[in-house]
């Protein structure tokens, strides 16, 4: 009698223990399982934010104008702009067109694919497919750095100006707005400009 209550006791141990240890190893796996649930959605949530914040700083159908005291102006349109995150008086530009109207002269018009606009100065990077048209020229390159302040454009990468007269290859063309000067050069002083004429 004796030996069965033993027995029976230790069956019933037993069988608590392993009923126990069956709920443990639910429970752990259940609140892992939450776990790895809830950093999934905290991921998620951390980059749906970002795409949020992201988004904010898109502006569609972009303009902005200046005029300086000599009567020029100045007018820049894109398709879209983003707010650089680092900088905020810089801002990103896609599909970009840009007008210079100076006084007594005839329009500067520009285009390119991106750009770069600082919304303090004015100062306009413009990159890739860059072309300026003004009287009867044509400038094209990759990229363009243009001075409000400075009366400047210096555009290089791939340059090509054409007329009706000619047309020439240089590393880099720089223009005053204000004197008209043009400066064309190469960065080795042993490459020559390719000038060809269309007479």
């Amino acid at each position: 009698m004796k030996r069965k209550i033993i027995l029976a006791t230790t069956f019933i141990v037993f069988l608590s223990l392993m009923v126990y240890f069956y709920l443990k190893s639910n429970n752990s796996s259940d609140l892992i399982e939450k776990k790895q649930d809830t950093n999934i959605v905290k991921k998620e949530n951390i980059e749906k934010l970002d795409e949020i914040i992201e988004s904010s700083n898109i502006i569609e159908d972009v303009s902005y104008s200046a005029k300086d005291t000599g009567g020029n102006e100045y007018f820049l349109k894109a398709s879209e702009g983003t707010i650089d995150q680092n900088e905020s008086n810089y801002i990103f530009l896609k599909t970009v067109k840009a007008i210079i109207k100076l006084k007594n002269y005839r329009s500067i018009e520009i285009s390119s694919d991106f750009g770069k606009y600082n919304v303090n100065n004015y100062d306009t990077i413009f990159s890739k497919n860059v072309i300026i048209t003004y009287l009867d020229n044509k400038i094209t390159g990759d990229y363009l750095d243009f001075s409000w302040d400075k009366n400047l454009m210096i555009i290089s990468r791939e340059v090509i100006l054409e007329n009706d007269e000619s047309s020439l290859r240089a590393d880099v063309i720089e223009v005053n707005i204000k004197t008209k000067d043009i400066k064309i050069f190469m960065y080795e002083e042993n490459k020559n400009i390719k000038i060809k004429s269309s007479k």
